[in-house]
């Protein structure tokens, strides 16, 4: 049967006490008001909630115990004195309760004792409990079909089948295993696993089948890579692929305070590619379609780039740039947000991923929480603690850009957690998405538009139009370039020409250049005036050539001009004797030439250096 209404489930934090309540919200548009069936816990200390995973069970930790309810009617089903669980999670298909709490030793330096519980929900009963001293990766992993479970231990993933937990069926060891990942899907189950480098060897992620983990050829893929401190492993949802964010704390060539991110492709059949990102900078969010065939990947320095990439990690489509750290498919794949939260200003891009259309750009400021429906039409965005401990609250919005409702906190009141009731895939298909506008009881917001900080010295001068940097607009709204594709020999030929040019260049790069001939006029001018050779004769032609050479641009204009003279023995003399003094260098080889008064010999004075 279809359910009739999603339901929000709100922490609040109102001091001196913590209190849970459920909201409902239907789907055609009601007010947010109280659940009638599900009172509000008036305990002092509300620390966590959850939600199986189907939506049918809600549980929660009030400081006194926990709690285990039906979504469908509020029916109280189990109560367990555990009074400081911080974490909470349900096993696929209902069937175990995991909880974990704060580890404590003993006073003497004694082991303590466990503080991991698992629970049967069916008997209330517990099965088994673990010592975890962390909480990071503190809850267990199960297939979806809960055939087998997994936990990481002492550097070895032990593995138990069909919730018997008091044999562990099979181990994988690895030496200094950190982190795993079971792949969600269909059987058979494939597990990915990261080792960190040490000593100058590289960290590596590897996949393997369940159970064949042992001899030379069980690993399915392998990937090693460098500047890793920290991995996120990210399964798609057939199980077929696995996106590796590689991250290091610090980054060394001082670009960034985020440290260094690199992201890697790993797939069952062998694959592994790095995904090269065109910008530089952090590495904000990666997410994966529904549909397993694509991702998102929103990174580089501020204002940041989304890019979707295709399994075979070629861009399939670039969102240009923007205010933006975080990305959200919709649990049907057609839609997806793109957003800045946090200590960005909580603005949205929604966009038609079949048509890569932009649908609306709706703006929640100081968000820190978002959140898809179910449906595929909803989604919430909040604002909590402790990363914002004032204007706490939520809204609702249509992915149209309307607000459909908005909850504000009371005053000394903290919002600490926002979450929908999750529903198994398929209940809500998607619909054909629309561009037009909800009603909303709601006005819509008036933001005010930011002004950037004028110092008072240019308060009353005009603005200047300045740019820190030029936004990179979407791939669609780039404009098109109206030359023709080359073909494929036309490109071809295009960088052979290209390569050809380049050599030639070098090559004149490295040859040394000429000394530069001086020019006629400042070299007739350097003459000095009171010059003369003793011979009358000689002097009056000097002083008559000097006057010529006024119209002449060069040597060789002048000696074509005294060739047309046809008076080789005086003229070239007198042209040899200016030469001489103006400091022009002539190789002696060239002025014997010259005296031997050859008509050939004025082609050598043209050009003294002849091939």
């Amino acid at each position: 049967m279809r359910p009739l209404m999603t339901t929000c489930s709100i922490l609040v934090a109102q001091p001196p006490t913590l209190r849970a309540r459920l909201r409902h919200r239907s789907l055609s548009g009601q007010d947010g008001a109280p659940h009638a069936a599900f009172g509000r816990d008036p305990s002092k200390s509300c620390k966590v909630f959850a939600f199986s995973r189907d939506g049918k069970l809600f549980g929660w930790c009030n400081g006194e115990a926990t709690n285990i309810v039906s979504t469908a009617d509020s029916k109280l089903l189990h109560t367990f004195d555990l009074p400081k669980v911080i974490g909470l999670e349900f096993s696929p298909k209902n069937t175990i309760l995991a909880t974990w709490q704060a580890y404590i030793s003993g006073k003497d330096g004694t082991a303590g004792t466990p503080n991991l519980q698992l629970y049967d929900l069916k008997t209330g009963q517990c099965v088994k409990s673990f010592i975890q001293k962390n909480m990071q990766n503190w809850c267990p992993q199960w297939t979806e079909d809960e055939k087998i479970c997994a936990r990481n231990v002492n550097n070895e993933v032990h593995f138990f089948e069909n919730n018997s937990f008091d044999t562990i069926a099979n181990k994988l060891h690895l030496q200094k295993v950190s982190d795993f990942e079971l792949s969600p899907g269909e059987e058979p189950c494939k597990v990915a696993v990261y080792v960190p480098g040490s000593k100058g060897a590289p960290s590596f992620v590897r996949l393997y089948q369940y159970p064949n983990f042992g001899g030379p050829n069980s690993c399915l893929a392998n990937k090693s890579f460098f500047k890793s401190d920290r991995v996120t492993m990210l399964w798609n949802s057939k199980g077929t692929a696995v996106l590796v964010t590689a991250s290091t704390d610090v980054d060394k060539t001082g670009a960034s305070y985020y440290g260094e991110q690199t992201l890697h492709y790993i797939a069952v059949n062998g694959e592994s590619a790095v995904v090269q990102l065109p910008k530089n900078g952090p590495i904000y969010d990666v997410v994966w379609n529904k549909n397993a065939a694509e991702f998102c990947v929103v990174y580089g320095f501020m204002p940041a780039k989304a890019t979707v990439f295709n399994l075979k990690c070629d861009p399939v489509f670039d969102f240009g740039t923007g205010p933006r750290n975080a990305a959200f498919y919709s649990p049907q794949g057609h839609i997806l947000v793109l957003a800045g939260f946090g200590n960005l200003r909580g603005q949205m891009e929604v966009w038609d991923m079949k048509n890569y259309k932009l649908i609306s750009k709706p703006t929640a400021s100081d968000a820190t929480f978002f959140s898809w429906c179910p449906n595929g039409e909803n989604i919430v965005t909040a604002t909590c603690s402790p990363r914002l401990r004032v204007g706490n609250g939520y809204k609702i919005w249509h992915y149209t850009g309307t607000l459909l409702h908005k909850y504000d906190m009371p005053a000394n009141t903290e919002l600490w957690q926002v979450t929908w009731q999750p529903f198994v895939p398929g209940v809500f298909p998607a619909k054909a998405i629309s561009y037009h506008s909800v009603a909303s009881d709601i006005a819509p917001e008036e933001t005010k538009p930011a002004q950037a900080y004028r110092p008072p010295a240019l308060r009353n001068k005009p603005a200047t139009n300045y740019k820190l940097h030029e936004d990179e607009p979407p791939q669609n709204m780039k404009p098109q370039s109206t030359d023709k594709p080359l073909s494929k020999t036309a490109l071809k030929n295009q960088k052979k020409r290209e390569a050809k040019k380049a050599a030639k260049q070098e090559s004149k790069a490295e040859e040394p250049e000429e000394p530069a001939q001086p020019d006629l006029q400042t070299s007739l001018n350097n003459v000095p005036a009171t010059l003369t050779t003793g011979d009358p004769e000689t002097d009056k032609k000097i002083k008559n050539l000097k006057k010529v050479s006024c119209a002449f641009k060069s040597f060789s204009d002048l000696l074509e001009h005294l060739m047309s003279l046809k008076c080789y023995s005086e003229m070239w003399l007198v042209a040899i004797d200016i030469c001489a003094f103006c400091n022009v260098l002539i190789s002696s080889f060239f002025i014997c030439i010259i005296l031997l008064n050859s008509p050939h010999d004025i082609f050598c004075f043209l050009y003294p250096h002849p091939p």
